[in-house]
């Protein structure tokens, strides 16, 4: 069990969730007798210097409390070192947390993991020299997100409802080449995605039955289908159910290349660049309580 922890805290994540959930983590955290010594972000770019620091001080292991983009920034640091890390869901999405099986609505249970010192190695991809916790997107869903960015009303969860209508009004199909261990396919698309867990978005199952832990990328393709049966497909997504679907493409690899014309692509809900990207994986990299 380790001794000296450092918890890292993104005090805005989850609209304040990050801040009210800390004090009932270091609490819980002490009074199983570790030590921990408590890191508080005021921007989002200090995760990953505060997690370089982390290691250089010695601790034993770090706890990181907030949501997908605190996870993002710290595993760029944290991806490799073998410094066990700690999570505590306090975001709007928590896809990682879901998938390595974290408690999602209870920061007690999600520190009992970390008292407990059990830990195992998990894979995450790798595209444009960035380590990807989750999954790389193209397509619908990364225009809705390209959108939602250009946007600053309304606020909140509901800027992406409304991202999410305009962008269906002159959405169609891309030209997409999609390359998985050198196999090439050239389909039209409406998604494209790839990535080592099964969520993006708060729970939507894109990738439904991957393994965070079995060196494979999963890729999803969406082929070409009507804008309302597109919309209608996304409550299938929160279940998986929607793999069935005889215009849903499923594939496992370890190298994949994407390339579309004018679309760019988005990884762990933050801007990755334009198409043609090279996604890889990492297996084992980062080592997880």
């Amino acid at each position: 069990m380790a001794r000296h922890l450092a918890l890292v805290v993104n005090p805005t994540s989850g609209r304040g969730l990050g801040a009210r959930v800390a004090p009932v983590v270091l609490a819980r955290l002490e009074a199983a007798g570790l030590t921990v010594s408590e890191f508080v972000t005021t921007c989002a770019e200090d995760v990953g210097r505060i997690s370089a620091e982390v290691i250089a001080s010695g601790a034993d292991a770090v706890v990181l409390v907030g949501g997908d983009g605190t996870i993002h920034l710290a595993a760029q640091v944290l991806g490799g070192s073998g410094m066990p890390t700690g999570i505590i869901p306090a975001g709007t999405g928590n896809d990682f947390a879901r998938a390595i099986g974290v408690p999602l609505k209870n920061p007690e249970a999600a520190a009992d993991r970390v008292i407990a010192g059990n830990t195992r190695a998990v894979d995450l991809a790798t595209a444009k020299g960035e380590l990807i916790t989750t999954i790389m997107c193209s397509g619908f869903d990364s225009k809705v997100n390209e959108r939602v960015n250009r946007m600053s009303w309304p606020k909140g969860q509901s800027r992406y409802t409304v991202a999410t209508i305009a962008e269906l009004r002159t959405f169609a199909p891309i030209p997409f080449k999609v390359t998985v261990d050198g196999e090439l396919i050239e389909t039209d698309a409406m998604i494209v995605a790839v990535g080592s867990t099964s969520s993006y978005g708060g729970g939507l199952q894109i990738l439904a039955g991957a393994v965070v832990d079995d060196g494979l990328l999963d890729i999803t393709i969406i082929e070409p289908i009507s804008r309302i049966k597109l919309l209608q497909m996304f409550p299938k997504l929160a279940k998986g159910t929607h793999v069935p679907h005889p215009l849903v493409r499923q594939l496992r690899g370890t190298a994949v290349r994407i390339e579309a014309p004018g679309v760019t692509a988005y990884a762990d809900g933050e801007r990755l660049g334009p198409l043609p990207i090279d996604v890889g994986i990492k297996p084992g990299a980062l080592l997880i309580y």
